[in-house]
């Protein structure tokens, strides 16, 4: 509190003695300038003194401003008599103005005070909210993190763990075979038919861990950035010949449909990396639809010049929640979502990989309803 008393009072004997000295530097000239200009420079001095400290500074240097131009500028010189009418008004004039003006800048200083105040109330607000927004953030990523452990743990251990088994114990059939002795009682040898089969179990189940682990690098380039396309000028109906002569063991069950717009445009995009989007779409059309069930491929150019290809089937469709989610990385319709009770084989990284591969494009991959009937509709852009 003293502090403030002791600051106040130096701030009223500057604002005094500004005044002071201002009048002993104008007195020797007094000759030579107007009262007009001492008054001016009088009013200047209360200016400053409200922008520094206030009204109520700017209140005592005006009467003391007052006093020093009446008894020193105003004749009769010495005096603090008025003799002429018009020098009342002159120094009534410089009070009012004056007094208003100091008013009028403490005023504006105080709500540039209040302004500013505001300000750093708005920023501390922003921050806090800003704050909050980041540990959401923050609470959102951990449960989507634990979310996608979850996820990739389920993979792993099915689609790991699986084949392994699979593998595991056809080779392990294979040689207790082979370690049987002829002249054993009882023993039952496998014909060349069976080593046969356990072989073949071997070879599938080593392509599908194959898959499932390129599926994996696949995904972390894409994440990571570095899927490097190599762009080159193509035709929509080769690539979709290439994805399909791919697909035929998939669609053998099923009714291909391919229906190409007349004119459709060569598109500059990596032809292998797109034609591996249509093979995915055809794939789960196969998997996830009835056999005898049409496939049908579709690509037309829209208004703004890029191709929209579609890939639909008749199954039993998506819920409009699972939609985005399929795109999602592990996650699969039939497992995580509860569409139905059938299992079809997948790792559930395949649409994750399709979007991936068409963003790296600049394009938009989507699910829509079919127009007729039940079904899913991926539908993807390319420019």
């Amino acid at each position: 509190m003293n502090r403030v008393f002791q600051k106040r009072v130096v701030q009223y004997l500057v604002a005094v003695l500004s005044m002071i000295a201002a009048t002993a530097l104008l007195t020797p000239f007094r000759a030579h300038v107007n009262q007009t200009t001492v008054a001016l420079v009088l009013l200047l001095l209360v200016l400053f003194v409200a922008t520094l400290w206030g009204s109520r500074p700017a209140l005592l240097s005006s009467a003391c401003g007052m006093l020093c131009f009446n008894f020193f500028f105003l004749p009769p010189y010495g005096t603090l008599t008025i003799a002429a009418p018009d020098n009342w008004i002159a120094l009534a004039s410089f009070l009012i103005t004056a007094i208003t003006a100091g008013q009028l800048n403490a005023r504006a200083r105080k709500r540039a005070s209040e302004a500013e105040a505001g300000r750093s109330e708005i920023e501390r607000l922003y921050a806090e909210l800003q704050d909050a927004f980041e540990r959401a953030s923050q609470t959102e990523a951990l449960r989507q993190s634990e979310k996608l452990k979850s996820a990739l743990l389920d993979a792993v251990t099915h689609d790991l763990r699986t084949p392994l088994t699979s593998i595991k114990a056809s080779i392990t059939t294979l040689l207790d075979d082979a370690n049987i002795k002829p002249d054993a009682e009882q023993a039952e040898l496998l014909n060349d038919e069976s080593r046969q089969e356990m072989m073949e179990v071997i070879n599938e189940e080593c392509d599908r861990l194959n898959r499932f682990i390129g599926g994996l690098i696949e995904l972390a380039r894409i994440e990571a950035g570095e899927l490097h396309l190599l762009r080159q000028w193509g035709t929509v109906e080769e690539i979709i010949q290439t994805a399909l002569s791919r697909a035929s063991a998939l669609t053998r069950e099923h009714q291909v449909s391919v229906r190409l717009k007349s004119g459709l445009p060569v598109v500059r995009v990596d032809e292998r990396a797109v034609s591996e989007v249509v093979y995915t779409l055809v794939d789960n059309a196969a998997k996830y639809s009835p056999p005898g069930t049409r496939i049908t491929i579709s690509a037309e150019q829209e208004d703004d010049g890029s191709i929209r290809i579609a890939v639909e089937d008749e199954g039993e469709g998506l819920p409009a929640n699972l939609r985005e989610r399929v795109f999602d990385k592990f996650f699969r319709a039939t497992r995580d979502g509860d569409v139905s009770t059938r299992q079809p084989t997948g790792t559930g990284m395949g649409l994750a990989i399709a979007r991936g591969i068409i963003e790296a494009h600049d394009g938009r991959i989507w699910i829509e309803s079919r127009a007729e009937g039940t079904g899913t509709r991926v539908v993807f852009t390319l420019p």
